[in-house]
């Protein structure tokens, strides 16, 4: 079986917290956002030494964050950086689309910041779910998905 790894964009690959970087996306020069710590790195090579062109990025947003996602990655020159070309960058507008598009892309990984997300993706059929840095939460509260709290943790998760 082809294993496929989806990934969240969103607090996952960039960084969003309650402090001016997040500020920054949504309302100023969302170019200014840097990148989770380690993301691009360990992208590239998950990509390179696990799942190859198997690798989608799964994000829900509206138009006008779609649009600043794009620039964002294309800025950070995430293609060339990954591997991962924009024909594999994917949007929904609701939450619970996230699992019908794992399906869709037949999805067997799915990495995410959110619990409903996961749950979606889960629901959907994807098997294997990482929990990303969930700041503030317990690990009791969704015993059926791996938590990871860093880049590095989830590729040496990934990658054994």
């Amino acid at each position: 079986m082809t294993e496929i790894l989806g990934l969240d964009i969103g607090r996952v690959i960039i960084a969003g917290d309650s402090g001016p970087a997040d500020t920054h996306f949504f309302t100023g020069d969302h170019l200014r956002t840097p990148p989770m710590d380690g993301a691009l790195e360990c992208i590239r090579r998950l990509v390179k030494d696990r799942f190859g062109e198997n690798v989608h990025l799964i994000s829900k947003c509206h138009s006008r964050i779609a649009r600043r996602t794009r620039e964002w990655l294309a800025h950070m020159q995430f293609t060339e950086t990954t591997g991962i070309p924009e024909d594999r960058w994917h949007f929904c507008k609701e939450r619970p689309d996230k699992g019908p598009l794992c399906k869709a892309l037949g999805i067997t990984h799915f990495v995410d910041d959110r619990l409903d997300n996961l749950r979606h993706a889960s629901e959907a059929g994807v098997g294997h779910l990482y929990w990303f840095k969930p700041d503030g939460d317990s690990p009791e509260d969704a015993p059926e998905h791996q938590r990871v709290n860093s880049w590095a943790e989830l590729v040496s998760t990934l990658i054994a």
